[in-house]
């Protein structure tokens, strides 16, 4: 097993780069209307995490929640991995219709932002990744452990709600919104956010024909499966950009934390992933799990995915870094 991440040294902690402003890439006015809303969004279900050990001692969990919460972490998750990041944000794959809409509304149901903004934003990260423009980089604030922790809680999600500005689609998502099926997604984002908490409700009422059940697959399989999908996903934004193992060349920070690769899906390989953003495939070394690229692999077989950019042996032997 791969030993624990280690900080990186003073040597390699760089302060972040700076870069003259770009007018056509400057990113939009968010309004206050739209900082309060993530605000909520991102400390409800906080506040759900917090009441789950009182609520699970011994009569607030059954089998049916633990079944119907890992279902739509899966679902929910795969449509953030496989879709919204390797799909349409990078395009490592093609997907047929069917699937490219499904991927669509399988991420919107992990309720971090519409499709085309989950897209822009993340877009917007490669280009100036822990550089200025950079919307959540852990070292925005400088080197030192009070600058570090204070940049790892805005990478991790105070960015979300404290930035003033926001990502122009225009600029960095002009593909997505030429697509009608996907601006269609985006605009049914909030139903689609009362489907992801509603169904799970609805399916453990069924199951166990009582509203209890249903209140309690709700908070286990609705809120506390969005809290803990949601910081996964923050993880790989802050720690990812930590901590870890540098296998690649790359010219910012991203790293590989081993730990976290099973409930991120695969995208904990996050240093490979910056060194060649295209690949399908992020965990390329040995032993390292990527369910994301067999979930694509699988796909690939059944003719839903095709033009899968698989790695490239010439290409990462060229990125290795030399030991």
């Amino acid at each position: 097993m791969t030993a624990a991440p280690e900080l990186p040294t003073t040597e390699s902690r760089r302060p972040i780069r700076k870069r003259e402003p770009i007018p056509e890439y400057e990113p939009e006015p968010r309004g206050k209307v739209e900082r309060y809303t993530v605000f909520a969004f991102v400390f409800v279900p906080l506040l759900a995490v917090a009441a789950a050990v009182p609520l699970a001692w011994g009569w607030g969990l059954s089998w049916t929640d633990i079944v119907i919460a890992t279902v739509f972490y899966v679902i929910s998750g795969l449509g953030i991995t496989v879709g919204f990041h390797r799909h349409f944000t990078h395009g490592s794959f093609r997907a047929n219709r069917p699937l490219r809409i499904a991927l669509a509304v399988a991420g919107s149901l992990a309720i971090e932002g519409s499709v085309i903004k989950w897209v822009a934003d993340h877009r917007r990260h490669h280009k100036y990744s822990d550089a200025e423009g950079d919307p959540h980089s852990p070292w925005r604030f400088g080197d030192d452990w009070k600058s570090v922790a204070k940049g790892l809680y805005y990478a991790h999600m105070a960015w979300m709600y404290l930035d003033e500005k926001k990502t122009s689609p225009r600029r960095f998502a002009p593909d997505l919104l030429r697509d009608k099926d996907v601006v269609l997604v985006d605009k049914l984002f909030v139903p689609l956010v009362f489907v992801s908490l509603g169904a799970p409700a609805l399916i453990g009422g069924l199951v166990t024909m009582s509203w209890w059940g249903a209140f309690t697959a709700f908070f286990w399989a609705g809120l506390v499966r969005v809290a803990l999908l949601h910081h996964v996903t923050w993880s790989v934004n802050s720690i990812c950009h930590t901590v870890g193992e540098e296998n690649f060349e790359v010219r910012d920070r991203s790293r590989n934390v081993w730990w976290l690769a099973i409930p991120s899906l695969g995208e904990s390989w996050h240093n490979l992933h910056h060194a060649d953003p295209t690949c399908a495939r992020h965990g390329v070394l040995k032993g390292q799990i990527d369910i994301s690229a067999r979930v694509i692999w699988i796909f690939e077989k059944l003719g839903w995915a095709t033009k899968v950019r698989w790695p490239n042996t010439e290409r990462l032997a060229a990125k290795r870094v030399k030991v």
